[in-house]
Order: C-alpha cells, then sequence, then structure tokens
C-alpha cells in the first residue's frame, strides 16, 4: 500500500536537501579531549610564575623608560624637563645618522647569523655524528660560549692591535691597523661574535638532529637517496622548527649587539650600532628622553623580528615537539 505525499512536503524537501548541497563546507570545531585540556592547564601553570616574575622585573623599566621617552628631558637639568610627546621619535626617526647605525646593526647580524649558521649546523653533524670522545667534544665546543663577552671582547681586541698582537705577524700584515677603518673593524667585531656564540648555535641545532628518527635516514637509504638528497629532503624539514628557533635568537642577540662594540671601538670609524646609540644619548650625553626614545625604537624592532620569523617559518613548535 503506497503512501501519498503532499507535493508541498515534496518540494520543501528537495529545496532543504538542495540548500544542504550547495552550502560551504563550514569549519567543524576541534574537540580537545581530556588530556589535552588537562595538559594545556598545567603548561599555563608551569609557565605563570616566571611569567608573573617577568613581568614585575621588566614590566617597569619598559614602562618608565616609554613614559621618559615622551619628555625633552636631560639629566643635568632636570627642571627644564618638558612634555614633547612624539618628538623624540620624531627626532631619531628622521635624523641619518640613526639609519646608518641601522645599516651596521642590520649588517653585523645578517652577516654573523648566516655564519654561525653554517658553522653551527657543521659542528652540530660532527657532534650528532661522533662515535669516539663525544661528551668530550661537546664539551669542548662550548668552551667558547661560557667565556664572559666583555673578555672575549678584550681578547680579540689584543690579538687584532698592530702593536702587540700575534694576527699581524701571523698573517704578515705588518703595522695594518684593523681599527683604522670601518670594514676591517666590522669584521673583527663580527668574527670575536661569532667565535662565541656558534657553539649557542650548534647546540640547539643538535637538539633538532637528535629529534629525527633514524629510520627516515635509513628508508632514505634505502630507497637510493644520495647523502644530499637525505639531508635536503629528510634532514631539513624534520629541523625546521629548531632552525626557527637558533635562527630567531641568535639574531635577537646579534640585533642588541653592544660589548663587542663598546670594548673594541667605542663606537668609532662607523661602527656603532643601536644599541650603543641608546647608550651614548642617555649615558653619555644624559639625553634621557632621545636615549629612551632610541631604546623603545629598538625594543620594537626586535617585536617585529620575532614576528616576522613565526610568521615566515609557519612552524608550530607544539606540534614538532621543540
Amino acid at each position: 500500500m503506497s503512501t501519498a505525499v503532499p507535493a508541498g512536503a515534496s518540494v520543501a524537501r528537495d529545496e532543504t536537501t538542495s540548500r544542504a548541497r550547495s552550502a560551504p563546507n563550514r569549519p567543524r570545531r576541534v574537540q580537545h579531549s581530556d588530556r589535552t585540556r588537562h595538559e594545556r592547564r598545567l603548561g599555563v601553570l608551569l609557565v605563570a610564575p616566571a611569567l608573573v616574575l617577568m613581568v614585575a622585573v621588566t614590566g617597569y623599566p619598559i614602562a618608565n623608560a616609554i613614559w621618559l621617552s615622551l619628555f625633552d628631558y636631560r639629566l643635568t637639568a632636570p627642571a627644564d624637563r618638558s612634555f614633547a610627546g612624539l618628538g623624540n621619535y620624531a627626532t631619531v626617526l628622521s635624523d641619518g645618522l640613526f639609519w646608518r647605525q641601522f645599516g651596521v646593526t642590520a649588517g653585523i647580524t645578517v652577516f654573523t647569523v648566516v655564519v654561525e649558521f653554517v658553522l653551527g649546523f657543521a659542528l652540530a653533524m660532527v657532534m650528532h655524528r661522533a662515535l669516539f670522545l663525544r661528551k668530550v667534544l661537546r664539551t669542548a665546543i662550548l668552551i667558547p660560549y661560557g667565556i664572559i663577552t666583555v673578555v672575549s671582547a678584550y681578547a680579540w681586541q689584543y690579538a687584532f692591535t698592530p702593536a702587540y698582537g700575534f694576527v699581524n705577524p701571523l698573517l704578515g700584515l705588518g703595522d695594518f691597523n684593523w681599527f683604522g677603518d670601518t670594514l676591517p673593524s666590522l669584521f673583527v667585531i663580527s668574527l670575536s661574535e661569532i667565535w662565541k656564540t656558534t657553539p649557542f648555535m650548534s647546540l640547539l641545532l643538535l637538539a633538532g638532529l637528535a629529534q629525527i628518527p633514524e629510520d627516515y635516514l635509513e628508508a632514505a637509504k634505502v630507497d637510493g637517496a644520495t647523502a644530499w638528497q637525505r639531508f635536503r629532503k629528510v634532514v631539513m624539514p624534520n629541523m625546521k622548527a629548531a632552525i626557527m628557533v637558533a635562527v630567531l635568537f641568535r639574531t635577537l642577540d646579534a640585533f642588541r649587539i653592544f660589548d663587542n662594540v663598546f670594548i673594541m671601538t667605542q663606537g668609532a670609524q662607523g661602527t656603532e650600532t643601536l644599541s650603543f646609540l641608546a647608550y651614548r644619548q642617555t649615558i653619555s650625553r644624559v639625553q634621557i628622553g632621545l636615549g629612551s626614545a632610541v631604546s623603545v625604537i629598538l625594543a620594537v624592532l626586535v617585536i617585529l623580528i620575532a614576528v616576522m620569523f613565526v610568521k615566515g617559518f609557519k612552524t608550530d613548535l607544539s606540534q614538532r615537539g621543540a
């Protein structure tokens, strides 16, 4: 026995089906398990004490620097303090000297980080594949990083000084003054930075190498992949998170370089960086307002660099275990 369906109901059902088929697929809300939510809460609780302490220690200085940057304020004339608004920022950003020092800072950063990445990767590969004296090798490589920056800067300055250094006699350069011109001075400054911080880069990259399953490399080798192909297709993709962390940390640190410049050249011969500019304006010239503005601009640039790195690498560290 057949049951008749009203024509209106049939049309309505057909229209509903058509709309359901033509409707765009809406993204489903991700449902997290109880274990995932528990791990996230635990992560927040573990990070919270350090975050609170960091905000308590650094929050006031940062806020105070921003506040002082809004005033025309010299320490030698505190009574003449007046509100300048964004005037200090306009003065700094319109000064050609600031942009030259920005170029010096960027040049040192790019050169040192690129060289450190290449050397650090090579050292990480050696430490990862070493069969004998592995612990001794890793300890020896990390020795330069354990030396205080000021001490290493003085040592490099001594080595390259024409009067009593050993570099000129070793290279047969006679009385060549490494600190008499911009490029040689920047080269020595960069070289000292590379020598000290390459071990840090290699340590982070070594951690990334240790996370690559050996099965991946063995499978690629069985499939006939060459050493270069295994490195390019297996090693590099699986180290994306470690590479991002290593390069990001070193870039942020190199962009704030100060100690080596202060010890070796005092900013002379066109070697002044942004950090040194902030020091010179605040400490040497006691222009608290301008110095604070330079410091705030430097902090903003560092934040922008970090954001660009994170966005550029597009790496989810929570999924990489980094």
